[in-house]
């Protein structure tokens, strides 16, 4: 059971969608599914011009590639229903407003559609990219590294990467609420080795405020930890995400809390973007970036740099530049290891160092992420 967030600000218990086909359950709440809050499909400069709750942006969201492609002036044909039916469809018009209308190959696009390219065959993909299962210390709890635990908070996201590694997470098993979070917080307490939580997903800020403000109390009342991480995409996405309730947990905890973003092009910060990354770190957080080397998104050094540049005049740190999980469905959007380091070598010569990330790959069951400095 998941506890989501309702219209009026509530807290309910609901449970995830059902299994698709083939993979894990659509990673969008139930209440963002009700049919009566869906909007006549319409371009994004139709789209309501003033400020909407977070709640009311995810209950709108795009959830089909033929929705998308006409809001852009795209053929529909461009839409795959096959590769939605495999892994659903879902891009808030927050999101889809920053697209280029008429332009197939826009690199915001081209991360949220589905396309018929997924459905290939992959021989070289897998379901579990990560080693998330072997991972496992309790359902819904990893530890893969010293120090610090990654707790599965919700299967829910503001939005659908095509390229996402937990495409296939079966987010059914995770608990859910104060209640099914209840063991991994025991076992977090019991555990003087570890200093730091992570809060991933799926998406937590998807979850009600009410809820991250009672894990942030019950995490920061553990002597031992002092770091509370969380990984998210909502402020880049829908940026009034960052609103009142959600500030004053991050102001009033005891921890040093770490937002850790996916930008991963500069076309995706906008003045709301900016404005919700300026109210996070007045509210004390300190923000970081993860970003994914995909090709035909971002695989130049003109791309890198520029997103590099446009984050740290937010004072977000670029961190990490991924290489591809090689997750099942998404091996389209490979980059080489020589490109990629290539393209990482020309950025020292165009940025200041605190600007260049590390080009890194997740490697099931190492003890760390690897850097990756030279192709093999």
């Amino acid at each position: 059971m998941a506890q989501i967030l309702t219209t009026n600000g509530s807290n309910v218990e609901a449970t995830l969608p059902a299994n698709t086909p083939n993979h894990a359950p659509s990673k969008v709440p139930d209440w963002a599914m009700d049919p009566v809050t869906l909007l006549p499909t319409e371009p994004p400069a139709g789209q309501p011009t003033g400020p909407i709750a977070w709640q009311t942006a995810l209950k709108r969201a795009i959830r089909s590639g033929r929705e998308l492609c006409q809001a852009l002036n795209l053929p529909a044909e461009l839409a795959s229903p096959r590769a939605e039916a495999d892994f659903p469809l879902f891009a808030p018009w927050e999101y889809v407003a920053r697209m280029q209308e008429g332009n197939p190959r826009d690199p915001l696009l081209l991360q949220v559609l589905a396309g018929e390219q997924e459905m290939a065959p992959q021989p070289d993909a897998l379901r579990d990219p990560v080693g998330d299962g072997p991972a496992e210390r309790l359902p819904g709890l990893l530890h893969k590294y010293d120090r610090r635990v990654l707790m599965i908070t919700t299967g829910a996201c503001a939005i659908h990467c095509r390229y996402c590694f937990r495409r296939h997470y079966p987010y059914d098993t995770a608990p859910r609420g104060r209640e099914g979070w209840g063991q991994s917080l025991l076992s977090i307490a019991d555990d003087p080795s570890l200093d730091e939580v992570i809060l991933s997903g799926g998406d937590p800020l998807t979850l009600a405020d009410s809820s991250l403000a009672w894990l942030a109390t019950q995490i920061g009342a553990m002597t031992h930890i002092r770091r509370l991480r969380i990984h998210t995409r909502l402020p880049v996405v829908i940026p009034q995400r960052i609103c009142a309730e959600l500030l004053d947990w991050v102001r009033q905890s005891p921890l040093t809390i770490y937002f850790v973003l996916h930008f991963n092009h500069a076309a995706e910060i906008d003045q709301p973007v900016r404005t919700a990354l300026r109210q996070l770190r007045q509210a004390g957080a300190t923000l970081l970036n993860q970003a994914v080397m995909l090709r035909g998104v971002n695989d130049t050094c003109e791309a890198q740099t520029a997103l590099c540049l446009a984050l740290v005049n937010e004072h977000v740190l670029p961190y990490y530049v991924h290489q591809l999980d090689p997750v099942q469905g998404a091996m389209h959007f490979a980059v080489p290891d020589a490109s990629a380091v290539a393209i990482m070598a020309e950025m020292q010569t165009k940025l200041p160092g605190y600007a260049v990330p590390k080009l890194v790959r997740e490697i099931a069951g190492q003890p760390s992420k690897t850097w990756i400095t030279h192709s093999a």
